[in-house]
């Protein structure tokens, strides 16, 4: 069994610009964030970004690094549209392929059995064909004679998620009340990388998750893992229930502050260390000022 404990310096030292990545979770939910802003810290740009997507896609936007952006949305739940991600678009900053979101989820299936595309009735008499007009059609074989979109696999170079537990050989758990599509990120990728809440270890060489742990919840097989990474507070200021509930009153702080004065005080550190303490600060500031 292999020890693929990394840091997130060692996850972004395995990635290159222009390579296609994949950004696991749900709008503001159980974002790989610690790592986004490894990634942040970094020179690498010119990214093609897969994502159901969250304040990942905002960072990553207001920073120029994404070069094109395939999703099926981008919002922090409690605020519907992500504004930085709006900011860019608006001002032509990327390219958008922006898919229905079941055709973005057979996107996932297809890239992870290793096809070349599938076929979805979603899409059909929408304006997504009109807005992505490299999508094609397929008719079945069969005797219905059924016209279908032929959704194109969702490959990627590397996929980054955030799960609530994982070991040391890969496995990972997810303890909230929705497994999102990280295990459908992790296979379609060529290189997978997990952050976790805290990283359990076994004492005789297995797998520390403990007896009494729900098979189903091991959403994440070793299988398709390159990495792992123990990020406490990692998915912040997303959510990742049970640990920890997403951080509104800092969600708002970011999405209402100007870019460049939010990068200068939460993004400008080198670790993500700096970052957390950045933010404990932030909060004290607002506890000493409600006294």
């Amino acid at each position: 069994m292999t020890d693929k404990t990394m840091t997130p310096e060692d996850v972004v030292g395995r990635l290159r610009s222009g390579m296609t990545i994949g950004i696991g979770g749900w709008g503001s939910r159980r974002k790989p964030m610690a790592l986004v802003r490894a990634l942040l810290r970094s020179e690498i740009t010119d990214l093609t970004v897969i994502s159901y997507g969250g304040p990942d896609v905002g960072l990553l936007a207001a920073a120029g690094r994404i070069r094109r952006l395939v999703a099926p949305f981008a919002t922090l739940d409690s605020i519907p549209l992500e504004p930085h991600f709006r900011a860019a678009r608006e001002r032509g900053a990327f390219a958008l392929t922006e898919l229905d979101e079941a055709m973005f989820m057979w996107g996932l299936h297809a890239a992870a059995n290793r096809l070349p595309f599938l076929p979805v009735r979603a899409g059909l008499g929408s304006d997504v064909m009109r807005v992505n007009p490299e999508l094609r059609t397929v008719t079945s074989p069969y005797e219905d004679g059924e016209e279908f979109v032929a959704v194109p696999a969702l490959r990627m170079d590397a996929a980054l998620v955030h799960l609530n537990r994982a070991d040391r050989l890969g496995n990972g758990q997810y303890l909230g009340p929705d497994p999102y599509f990280d295990d459908l990120f992790c296979e379609a990728a060529d290189a997978a990388y997990v952050s976790c809440e805290r990283l359990v270890d076994g004492t005789d060489g297995g797998d520390g998750f403990g007896p009494d742990t729900v098979p189903q919840t091991l959403l994440v097989s070793r299988h398709s893992v390159t990495g792992v990474v123990e990020t406490p507070n990692g998915a912040h200021f997303t959510s990742c229930v049970p640990d920890h509930d997403r951080d509104e009153p800092f969600q708002k702080l970011y999405a209402t502050t100007p870019w460049p004065e939010f990068a200068a005080r939460f993004l400008s550190g080198k670790s993500e260390d700096d970052y957390q303490d950045a933010v404990r600060a932030w909060h004290d500031e607002r506890t000493e000022e409600r006294k």
